[in-house]
Formats: C-alpha cells, structure tokens, sequence
C-alpha cells in the first residue's frame, strides 16, 4: 500500500510523457532562434505513444505532432526550407512508423492475453480451487507463482471428502516446466482415486509412490532417474478431533490454536520423498495429532519456508504466526503471502502452494466458555 501513490504518479507521467514532449518541443522552437530545432522532441513524442496509447491515440498523436510541426514553420517563415521540409518528412515518417508499432504492440498483447487465458485455464484443471466448505471444515487455497505472470508449475494440493474423512495432500515435484505440471497432475490424478479407495493414509501414500514411479520410466534421461515429490498427506476423519499427517520429506505443518500458539507436527520418523522408494523401504506410518476446536492446520510447500531477504534469512512462518490468531483460513493465507513478498522485497525464487483447513469451534465449546 506504501508504494501505491509513487506508482500511481510514475504511470500518469508516463501516459503524459508524449504530450509534454511535444508541448517541449513547440517550447523550444518558438523560444529559440530559427536556427535551432526541436526536432528530437517531435520524433520522439509519436514513437513513445505508439505502445502507450491505442491505435486511434497513436494517430492523433501523431497528427497533433505533424500539425505543430507545421504551424511553428509557418510562423518562422521557414515553410518551404531544406531544413523545414526534411523536419517535416522525418515526422510524418516516425508518426507512420509509430502506427505500425503500436499495431505489433496490440498484436502481441492480444498473444500474450490468449496464452494467459491457457494457462489460466490449465491452473484450474489441474489445480482447482477447493470449496470454502468441505466435511464441516473452513477450507482455504492458495498459489503463489515466482514468476510473475506464472500460473503453474510443480507444488500442488488438493482435498477430498471421503468416507474416511476429509483428506489433503501438499507437495512438490522437483523439476520445472511443463514435465513438472505433468507430474503434479499424475499426483493428484492418483491421489482422487486412491484417496476414495484406501482405507488407510499410508496405503493411500504407497499409491502416490507407484503413480510417480511410473510416470517416472516413462521420462527419459535425467527425470528418469531423479523425478521424486515431497508431499504431506493428512486426514481429517468425521466426528473426531485428530488429525493423521504422513509426512514425505516435506516441509512440517503447522497447527494454530485459538489462543494463538503454534505447534509444529515433526515427523518422529522421517522418509524419502515419493518416488524415491527405490532408495530404501519402510512402511509408512501415520502420525496422529489432537486438533481441537477452533485451531487451523496449515500445510505449505518449501517456496514459504526457505523464502529469503536480502541477508539470506529465512522465513519463519511458526515465528511469524506464534500469538496471532486467524479465524478465515483465507485471511491466514493471504496474510503469509503479502508478509513473504515482504520478506523478499518481491524477489522470490520459488512457486509457493498453501493449504489451510480450520475445525469450527464447536456449541459445547462455546458454551463451556461462556
């Protein structure tokens, strides 16, 4: 918000700068001697509108320039001059060519338009935003892509009513690019399907693991070897107040209280990522946590934790969040992705996915309170 009157300022003189070049020039030639000329002023001013203004503006700029041109000749006597007839000639010329360059400009903007539209497109398809309201749970999503004007790449979520209960995974798929959105959406593909289908976390989990590892031999060269994904797996089940977190080499999430403490869910014992199960095996094994009424489990991936300053300090989110209290899910993600562009100076490096699911408090706890 600091910076909004500043750029606020900067955008209106740039939109003004043809204009004041001309009204420069016409300045300078009338206050200088015959000898002298304006005309950089009169080249420039129809050139800079052409990817400011709109076609019908960049004509009439450069109609405004020819016309000015004319006139400040005509007062000086100089109408029919060498000089005055090659200044003349080179700004009807540059007012044409400023057409045309404002043609290309709104050529490439309509482009650049229809490929944000696809990729917009794509995010949803691949990953669609969740309910408010899913299994009696407050639900709130979020990515943030380091590339501005990105919308996909390899963090993904996703969320699912099941008759186990509500079900979430977070993760990242290492890579970027066009093999990593295909990879997410192998993850999530395979996770819908087996998250209906498994009675457990951790047999949901293995299924993740096969999925990647097949789309893994279908890669050639290096991602056939080293594609893997961190993920946390959680499950929400109905009518009780726990949660189960399958942690794979992933980012820790977070449990906010009510009264503002934060609590970080360590995995006691730590495993591969998925993919890499050729590397080692043990059966996983899901931890089981109290989440209470009114607290939020906030699920992230590595883009929020290891976002830098311009010291190399990392971003804290438990420091961050430890005795604030948020009762919109999408407040808190809203919040941490406004605190970590700050944290940046608006130079992240990494795609950020956010995950956050509220319990609501429940009427014996408000009544108990009261």
């Amino acid at each position: 918000m600091e910076q909004e009157g500043p750029i606020s300022y900067a955008r209106t003189f740039v939109r003004m700068l043809p204009a004041l070049l001309l009204a420069g020039g016409a300045c300078y030639d009338y206050l200088t001697p015959s000898e002298f000329t304006a005309a950089p002023f009169f080249t420039a001013a129809p050139l800079v509108a052409a990817p400011l203004y709109s076609r019908r503006g960049t004509i009439l700029m450069g109609i405004a320039t020819i016309l000015v041109v004319i006139a400040i000749h005509i007062r000086l006597g100089v109408v029919f001059d060498v000089d005055a007839v090659t200044e003349l000639a080179t700004v009807v010329t540059v007012s044409v060519l400023a057409v045309l360059i404002n043609l290309l400009v709104r050529r490439g903007r309509e482009e650049l338009a229809s490929q944000r539209e696809i990729a917009e497109a794509a995010q949803r398809a691949v990953l669609p935003e969740p309910a408010e309201r899913i299994g009696g749970f407050a639900i709130a999503a979020r990515y943030e892509a380091a590339q501005a004007g990105a919308f996909i790449g390899g963090d993904l979520y996703a969320v699912q009513d099941t008759p186990h209960g509500v079900r979430l995974v977070v993760g990242d798929v290492r890579g970027k690019g066009m093999g990593a959105v295909a990879a997410v959406a192998v993850v999530i593909g395979a996770f819908r399907e087996a998250a209906e289908q498994e009675a457990t976390l951790e047999a949901v989990a293995q299924r993740l693991e096969r999925a990647l590892a097949r789309e893994g031999t279908r890669r050639a060269g290096l991602e056939a070897v080293e594609g893997f994904a961190t993920a946390i797996l959680a499950e929400l089940p109905h009518g009780d107040g726990t949660v189960r977190i399958v942690n794979r080499g992933h980012p820790s999430p977070l449990l906010l209280y009510p009264d503002g403490t934060v609590r970080t869910l360590q995995a006691r014992e730590p495993a591969l990522p998925l993919g890499l199960g050729e590397l080692g095996s043990w059966p996983d094994r899901a931890e089981e946590s109290e989440f209470r009424s009114g607290a939020t489990l906030l699920l992230y991936t590595d883009g929020l934790s290891e976002a830098r300053d311009a010291h190399g300090r990392f971003f804290d989110p438990a420091d961050r969040l430890a005795g604030r209290v948020f009762h919109d899910p999408a407040v808190l993600l809203a919040t941490l992705a406004q605190e970590v562009r700050r944290h940046t100076g608006n130079a992240t490096t990494d795609d950020m996915a956010l995950l956050a699911v509220r319990r609501p408090r429940s009427s014996a706890a408000v009544s108990d309170r009261m």
